[in-house]
């Protein structure tokens, strides 16, 4: 198996540990950033309002879908990103990429991952963002004493059905521009971890030698964690306001009716403000640190985990 192959599998479990741990995060700011002005709600009375009609199972809505998502966006993400670095970096000692080398990695994975997942995100923030009509024969009491009756939601093949019927195969690829726009977002996440990651790695080199050891200078878990987190807070902040606008033009909700992206977003500052693309920002800074930092130190140690397995199998073989 290709280093980068081993990259993308690791990629892709650690995402799918990562999202399974914060899905409900993610669930609330997707439904905040759909939100319009006059219906706008708190994470709080999203989170009430959720629980009443549809049950603790609600906040799960989507949730399949996104892991399936999460496992080939990482997945394709990792190999394409570790295919190119390798392409880059083939041929001289150093491994480590300089800012401009770095955005361009991001951007080739970025792109590729971004075309080749996104019918599985319109499928996750349709079903995030919408619930079955037919009742599922529960029944709670509502605010005012009255008999309210629970949510079905759709599964992730019927609500795929629902959108194919309605809209057109090509539904399965709206919101993508916003979402190349978006590629930026990794490409600054990864840059900026590579470019820290190179920072304290010289830094401990220059205090291994100061001490007279030949050691090599390395990262630990922690430090993969914290990079994670730190470039995903930088990422997701500089690009939330596109983040919004994929999700209300994926969810085939109003931004989505609008000719473009341009326009949609127009709309939104038109009816909204500035306010309307920073809804849910809260909550979604929330989850996507925690979930870069989970996934930064599962992939890391699912990669090393993964290699030592496989040179253990060939040495057996070899004997």
């Amino acid at each position: 198996m290709s280093d980068s192959m081993i990259h993308a599998v690791a990629g892709a479990a650690g995402g799918v540990v990562a999202m399974s741990l914060t899905y409900p995060l993610i669930f609330f700011s997707t439904r905040a950033a759909v939100e319009t002005k006059n219906s706008h709600r708190t994470t709080l009375e999203v989170l009430k309002k959720v629980l009443r009609e549809e049950g603790v199972t609600g906040i799960y809505s989507g949730l399949t879908s996104s892991l399936l998502g999460i496992a080939v966006a990482n997945g394709i993400y990792y190999y394409y990103y570790e295919l190119t670095k390798s392409a880059i970096t083939k041929g001289r000692g150093s491994k480590a990429l300089s800012t401009l080398e770095s955005m361009l990695t991001g951007l080739v994975a970025g792109a590729s991952t971004t075309i080749i997942s996104n019918p599985i995100w319109v499928i996750q923030t349709t079903q995030a963002v919408r619930t079955a009509s037919a009742p599922s024969g529960a029944a709670t009491e509502g605010s005012e004493g009255k008999k309210q009756e629970k949510k079905k939601t759709a599964g992730m093949i019927q609500t795929a059905m629902e959108i194919a019927n309605k809209d057109g195969l090509q539904a399965f690829w709206r919101g993508v521009g916003p979402a190349l726009v978006l590629v930026i977002n990794p490409i600054l996440q990864y840059t900026a971890f590579e470019q820290l990651k190179n920072l304290i790695v010289a830094r401990r080199q220059v205090i291994l030698r100061a001490r007279g050891s030949a050691q090599a200078a390395g990262l630990t878990d922690w430090d993969f964690f914290w990079l994670g987190a730190v470039s995903k807070l930088f990422a997701t902040s500089a690009t939330y306001p596109y983040i919004v606008l994929k999700s209300r033009q994926q969810s085939g909700t109003q931004a989505s009716t609008q000719k473009s992206s341009l326009h949609a977003l127009l709309k939104i500052l038109q009816d909204e403000g500035v306010r309307g693309l920073y809804r849910g920002m809260g909550s979604k800074l929330l989850q996507s640190v925690l979930t870069a930092a989970i996934l930064f130190v599962g992939q890391r140690r699912i990669y090393v985990l993964t290699k030592e397995a496989l040179a253990g199998i060939t040495a057996s073989k070899s004997k």
